[in-house]
């Protein structure tokens, strides 16, 4: 994809994933906001997704995923009971701060030897990293700084002319963003709505 600036909107998970899958961006409904997501190891749609949203790569972005698995690739291994503090809050509104990889590429993880991933419990969300066959870039709709949006129309609006995709439909009704704390320590680093 080149960012040929298109407002298309899709109504089905599958052609957002297509998207995707071909080095797309696109946007997307989640837990309280829309996000903006691309494949995480295509490192040219990761670094497109930054400038359209004016966010540094030094800060790290999330990843999202329908399961677990998908997120294994990009986590060191962990103590059990670490794990099991991050899997009895997903699939849900919690993001944790997980120790990355070795080989996990540092336009995801900024300046940090931590990883923000999630479990998604929205089903436009967790059914669209299903049909990419992998866990997604997930940020805020906006630009850095501003508002998130939180409706597809605000999407076109603000940021559609650099999309390749809003896949349209309903945010899960939260009030803030997802929740982020940190995996070692469990403190809360953002309080989710």
């Amino acid at each position: 994809m080149t960012g040929r600036g298109t407002r298309r909107r899709a109504l089905r998970p599958r052609a957002a994933a297509a998207v995707i899958r071909s080095g797309g961006v696109v946007a997307y409904p989640t837990e309280a906001v829309y996000g903006l997501g691309c494949a995480p190891c295509n490192r040219t749609a990761v670094q497109r997704l930054l400038r359209i949203k004016g966010r540094a790569q030094a800060k790290g972005l999330i990843l999202v995923a329908a399961d677990p698995a998908q997120l294994t690739p990009f986590l060191a291994p962990v103590d059990p009971a670490l794990q099991d503090r991050a899997l009895a809050t997903w699939p849900g509104p919690v993001t944790w701060l997980w120790p990355a990889a070795p080989h996990t590429p540092r336009w995801l993880t900024g300046d940090h030897d931590t990883l923000a991933v999630r479990v998604t419990d929205h089903p436009l969300a967790a059914a669209l990293c299903r049909h990419a066959g992998t866990a997604l870039v997930s940020t805020s709709a906006n630009r850095s700084d501003a508002p998130p949006c939180r409706h597809a129309q605000a999407v076109d609006d603000t940021l559609g002319h650099g999309l390749d995709l809003i896949l349209a439909g309903d945010t899960g009704g939260r009030d803030r963003p997802s929740e982020i704390r940190d995996l070692g320590s469990g403190r809360v680093l953002r309080p989710g709505g």
